[in-house]
């Protein structure tokens, strides 16, 4: 009569053994810091194929930076400009860099730049000369914790850096002063970020927030990619993974939402999102605008993938997001 119970206990021993595998793997690919194969031959991350003239068709990266399409475009822009190189350090102790560049004319206006999973600050190039030549902005370019020059053997997914945001936004306010008009402006993940900041006790000199192609929760993204690209049931891999994930970064999946987030937001908040992005689905984009209560636009660019609403339709985008926080941000 032993016998059967034997077989079950090791049977229930193995399959443990092997689900604790899993969860360390997938910890591995998309959690720690390390470079991420899985983007490199992605075919929901389109290739670039077309941009203007006077910007580089491809940059070189260190092995644990993955910019989006959008992201590879400026990095040479912000190299050929005088900026400061800042540094804080957050609550829990990492030491964080960021990248600021002062507008020509002495302005309170300022964009913090939220970048990409696996990507760095300056990959944010592209719209820091938006908004440095079009819009005189000062320009904070921060390295999230885990990436670039930053401390940190872990990705946050936006969660664990929406503090790291407020610590940054205050620091914006230290130099400038307490007449600061702040605009968030984030891609990919820095649109999660920006989002998920917004839930938080923000500082009135936050003006605007515009969002391009953030998901809904780091539990939706990551069960969206776990079936997409390995075709496995989210349970109960993303149950042992997010306990994983808490354990080594210091949060779960679950709570990492930017929808609840939103839910409590109540700065102004511009949606952008290519109608043919495969990789955060569109059909997030519209959960969030539902989401939001406050004053809020939703910008769909039609035929662009993930991270290339600016790329496709360049004129359009710069023309929304001028005069979206433009009602809230004065000249």
């Amino acid at each position: 009569m032993k016998l059967p119970f034997v077989i079950t206990g090791g049977l229930v021993f193995v399959l443990l053994g092997i689900l604790i595998a899993l969860s360390y793997y997938f910890y591995n690919v998309a959690i720690k810091r390390n470079s991420k194969a899985f983007l490199s031959d992605n075919s929901d991350l389109a290739e670039i194929s077309s941009k203007d003239e006077d910007e580089p068709t491809t940059v070189k990266v260190t092995n644990d930076v993955q910019p989006t399409p959008v992201e590879t475009t400026g990095i040479t822009w912000v190299e050929s400009h005088v900026y400061d190189t800042w540094q804080l350090t957050t609550d829990d102790g990492l030491a964080l860099v960021g990248y600021y560049l002062a507008a020509h004319v002495p302005t309170t206006k300022t964009v913090i730049l939220a970048h990409g999973y696996s990507s760095q600050g300056k990959d944010m190039g592209s719209f820091a000369q938006f908004y440095y030549e079009e819009l005189g902005y000062n320009v904070l370019m921060p390295d999230d914790r885990g990436h670039g020059r930053s401390e940190g053997n872990y990705i946050g997914f936006g969660w664990a850096d929406r503090k790291d945001y407020l610590l940054w936004i205050h620091k914006v306010i230290e130099v400038i002063g307490d007449s600061a008009q702040i605009v968030l402006h984030g891609i990919s993940m820095g649109g999660a970020t920006v989002m998920m900041v917004s839930g938080e006790d923000v500082p009135k000199q936050v003006k605007a927030i515009v969002e391009d192609c953030g998901y809904t929760s780091v539990y939706d993204q990551l069960r969206y990619q776990l079936k997409r690209i390995y075709k496995l049931p989210a349970f109960p891999i993303m149950q042992t993974t997010s306990l994983l994930t808490w354990i080594k970064a210091g949060y779960h999946f679950q709570e990492a939402s930017a929808l609840k987030q939103l839910e409590k937001n109540k700065l102004p908040t511009l949606f952008i999102h290519g109608s043919d992005d495969s990789f955060v689905p569109t059909e997030m984009v519209w959960r969030l605008y539902e989401a939001c209560k406050a004053d809020k636009e939703i910008f769909i660019v039609d035929g662009a993938g993930h991270g290339m609403a600016y790329l496709v339709d360049k004129t359009s985008y710069e023309q929304k997001v001028t005069a979206f926080i433009g009602h809230y941000v004065q000249a």
